[in-house]
């Protein structure tokens, strides 16, 4: 048991050697399967012995075979399974950083990869807000960390993809842009995350995907990336889904309202069936927030840059229908003004001019003009 400032973190046997009853510093494993420090089987086999400490089996191939995996899977079991305070003394000392360096110098070896991203996500959940300088410090200090994140997140298995996509959003997740920026330059991340939250992904990978990729688009260039990756008409897909929460909804209009700041945004929005009608559907159906980020761009798309073709999918979606009833509602003042500009544009356009006759709801007769 290891004592720090009145807390105590109890140390799990298998993180001791069998030899010493130390912690291992440098675990390797014999053919039999039994892990020891390196240093104490050494000394073991320099005596002359050639059976197994522990089960006292004849080796047959005098070796040790290095198993960090082995340890990995432990250590990740164990930090699962610890109090909080145990977690805070055992990751917050430094732990972000070696297993940095650990990903990094074994970017090719997904089996030791896997657990050491999962105990990253665990670190740096424990370490949001209080220890977000260290959490950046891997990114940047280590020349392979993104290379060994973006084999996870290309050949893991999904729960490590995941466990990648919230390393990425827990590193870029300050207001610092330079963690974004180095991020989103690296070549097949944004690939890597757009597949991640793909048309027939499971919710936990769409969550986390939308984290990210949210963190990044504060960056203008990343915008226009996502949009050539073919961001957008997945978007719109995924808003169209059944039965969607909030928080999912909320983040791909957020993306969307961030990807409207550039000219191809823009295009891409009008362009795609299902964008402009699945962001009408989202008004006053999902939450506050939700609702804002849909009108925003909305206003984006048909007030300010006047794009017929989004015009007209307003309309036909029931759109101008969903915005009167959204300046009757409690609403920001800049929502009822966004709102009420839109109103002024399709009471202009001739081409929309009859859906603005009168709309009957089950409550009230509203005639706007």
């Amino acid at each position: 048991m290891v004592r720090s400032d009145n807390l105590y973190l109890s140390v799990p046997s298998f993180f001791r050697c069998p030899i010493s009853l130390d912690v291992m510093k440098s675990p390797v494993s014999l053919c039999t399967g039994v892990t020891y420090d390196r240093s104490s089987i050494q000394t073991w086999l320099d005596n002359g012995n050639n059976t197994c400490p522990a089960t006292m089996q004849l080796l047959a191939q005098i070796g040790q075979d290095p198993n960090p995996t082995a340890t990995l899977l432990r250590l990740c079991d164990f930090v699962k399974e610890s109090q909080k305070s145990n977690r805070d003394l055992l990751l917050g000392s430094g732990c972000v950083r070696i297993l940095a360096g650990f990903v990094a110098s074994n970017a090719e070896k997904v089996d030791r990869l896997e657990p050491a991203v999962k105990i990253l996500r665990l670190a740096m959940a424990e370490g949001k807000g209080t220890r977000q300088r260290e959490t950046e410090h891997p990114l940047l200090s280590e020349s392979g960390f993104l290379a060994g994140i973006l084999r996870v997140l290309q050949k893991g298995r999904l729960g490590s993809r995941i466990d990648s996509a919230w390393v990425l959003e827990s590193v870029t997740g300050g207001e610092s842009l330079k963690p974004k920026t180095a991020v989103a330059e690296k070549e097949g991340v944004l690939f890597e995350l757009l597949r991640l939250i793909g048309w027939e992904s499971e919710e936990e990978a769409i969550d986390a995907g939308l984290s990210c990729l949210v963190s990044l688009a504060a960056v203008k260039a990343v915008r226009s990336q996502i949009v050539r990756l073919g961001g957008v008409p997945l978007f719109g897909k995924l808003l169209q889904q059944p039965g969607n929460s909030a928080a999912p909804v909320e983040k791909l209009l957020k993306l969307l309202e961030a990807v409207s700041t550039c000219t191809e945004g823009r295009a891409a929005i009008c362009e795609d069936p299902s964008c402009v009608p699945a962001m009408v559907g989202k008004i006053l159906k999902v939450s506050e927030t939700a609702t804002e980020r849909a009108v925003v761009v909305l206003w984006t798309v048909c007030h300010a840059f006047k794009n017929r073709r989004a015009q007209e999918k307003v309309s036909t979606s029931n759109g101008m229908a969903k915005i009167l009833l959204l300046m009757q509602s409690n609403c920001a003042p800049a929502v009822r003004q966004m709102a009420g500009d839109l109103l002024k544009i399709f009471r202009l356009s001739s081409n929309t001019k009859g859906c603005l006759t009168s709309y009957d709801t089950k409550t009230t007769h509203i005639m706007p003009f």
